[in-house]
């Protein structure tokens, strides 16, 4: 359900996005180069930052509580989980046997734990905190619901992922629903955007409606951050997927894929988190593939410029990320041949990342320029497909690490571009299996409390694209992903089969060839 609602608010809030009037190329391309910006960027008017920045801290309590408590009510009364069978008892359990690794699904714990930690953010964002005081109620609300709202022990990676990835989620949303609102509006229109700001940010839409902003009317468009320089593009066409083993099997369908640009990746310094972000999300419509594919948001903290000139550009900075990569099988029989027991080829989160990073500019003439980027970043908690771990809903290994991005984009004549790019994970297991513990545990055997198997992992997403213009804004688009990964386990035997044949220490490894052939509009 919140894969879906992340998916379809971003398709109603772009008529709102929309509704500004365009620039046209020939005004956004001397001052932020080759984007095609969605509307005229202006400063926040009047009074708006001051009035909405004004702080509810009981208000924002409240929120957070209420909303633990609702989902609770739900998960008892509607869903009957299991889990929401809570008892006093069941609190001082919790309190008394502390935390330990879960094994839910990895949509669950990736994705779907950090979108509820942005509603907590919000709770705080939507009352006047700012971004940092906000990641507080991301984490008093995860810690209520972990303690107090659960019978099963607390889980040590939802602590950490829901505050944290919450507040990447969580920032994007309220800063797109900012976008969208609009108070000097009335009738439908007003109604069709406080529909679709609740849609984005639920939490900012139910605190409009009991502060009485959501009807209020107001000579300024209540905006607390106005309209900065935002890009949009959607991509729709078809996808190939093959997976690189014996048989080379192969899988299409049908894709899509949304790119926001906020602010000014160029800016010569910044201290407001967020002020500048990317944020992309890639769909399916094929059988045997997650509908969610990818989610990576890039949100800048903090950047110094170290050189600007008009040609050139150059700034360092903090950045926080977000990524997440679901794949899933393309054969229905388990591939035969040595050390490939696993027939999905990769799955990985990073819910908690953050690092440093810098940023390049140079246009040579107005005909042609080119940008670069290079982020290191620290993976505080990171997950990555297991070929052996296999217990309750879990088939990853939870880890730390780091990673590496980095990427070149040239364009010509703003109606021809080249994008490639290159994503890198590292991920170590520090609590794996005991090695006199059988690591193939079966569903419905007593949980243990690890993070799968003790290993490491490697990565990397490597991405060509090319677009040309054929109309306006409209672009062809045709784009080459290699997806690989190589697994390390450590403390173990594997029998291969049919031949029982042991290989101690094994190392494995996937690869998966992506074709995108795609229609892009650049509102």
């Amino acid at each position: 359900m919140s894969k879906l609602r992340n998916i379809l608010l971003l398709l109603t809030a772009l008529p709102f996005l929309l509704s500004a009037q365009a620039i046209p190329d020939s005004i956004a391309a001397p001052t932020l180069y080759t984007r095609h910006l969605v509307s005229t960027p202006v400063p926040p008017v009047g009074n708006d930052s001051v009035r909405l920045g004004k702080k509810s801290f009981w208000r924002a309590s409240a929120e957070t509580v209420g909303f633990n408590i609702g989902l609770w009510a739900f998960d008892r009364y509607v869903q009957k989980g299991h889990y929401a069978y809570i008892s006093l008892n069941t609190i001082k359990e919790n309190f008394k046997h502390g935390f330990e690794w879960d094994n839910d699904h990895l949509s669950t714990n990736m994705f779907a734990h950090p979108y509820n930690g942005s509603l907590f953010y919000n709770a705080g964002r939507s009352n006047g905190y700012n971004f940092w005081q906000s990641e507080l109620f991301a984490i008093g609300g995860s810690a209520m619901w972990e303690m107090f709202m659960e019978c099963e022990y607390p889980s040590t990676n939802d602590i950490i992922a829901t505050p944290v990835g919450g507040a990447a989620i969580g920032e994007v949303l309220y800063r797109t629903s900012d976008l969208v609102l609009d108070d000097r509006s009335a009738g439908g229109e007003r109604f069709g955007r406080e529909l679709a700001a609740f849609i984005i940010s639920p939490m900012r839409g139910f605190t409009r409606i009991i502060t009485g902003r959501a009807w209020k009317k107001r000579s300024t468009p209540g905006r607390r951050f106005g309209v900065p320089p935002i890009s949009v593009s959607l991509s729709l066409g078809s996808r190939m997927l093959v997976f690189q083993d014996d048989d080379n099997l192969a899988k299409a369908g049908a894709a899509a894929r949304i790119d926001i640009e906020y602010g000014d990746r160029f800016a010569n310094s910044s201290k407001v988190p967020y002020d500048y972000f990317s944020f992309l999300m890639e769909l399916n419509a094929m059988k045997t593939q997650p509908l969610l594919s990818r989610v990576e948001i890039i949100g800048r903290l903090l950047s110094r410029g170290i050189i600007s000139e008009d040609k050139c550009g150059l700034s360092v900075g903090m950045y926080q990320h977000f990524d997440y990569f679901d794949s899933d099988t393309i054969s229905d029989e388990p591939i035969p041949g040595n050390l490939k027991p696993c027939v999905v080829p990769y799955k990985l989160g990073t819910p908690a990342s953050v690092g440093g990073g810098l940023i390049l500019r140079y246009a040579a003439s107005p005909r042609w320029s080119l940008d670069a980027y290079l982020h290191a970043n620290a993976v505080v908690l990171g997950g990555i497909l297991s070929d052996f771990y296999r217990f309750y809903h879990r088939n990853y290994n939870w880890g730390s690490g780091f990673s590496f991005k980095l990427g070149l984009n040239l364009n010509f004549n703003n109606r021809f571009s080249i994008n490639l790019a290159n994503r890198f994970y590292k991920l170590y297991t520090w609590k794996g299996y005991d090695p006199d513990i059988d690591w193939s545990l079966t569903p419905g055997g007593e949980p243990v409390n690890v993070q799968g198997n003790t290993s490491h992992a490697i990565f990397s997403h490597t991405e060509l694209r090319a677009d040309y213009r054929i109309w306006q804004r409209l672009y062809a688009t045709i784009g080459l992903d290699w997806y690989y990964r190589t697994s390390t386990y450590q403390h173990m035997m594997y029998f291969t089969e049919p031949i029982n044949w042991g290989v101690s220490t094994p190392i494995i490894d996937s690869h998966q060839v992506g074709l995108h052939l795609m229609l892009t509009y650049a509102f």
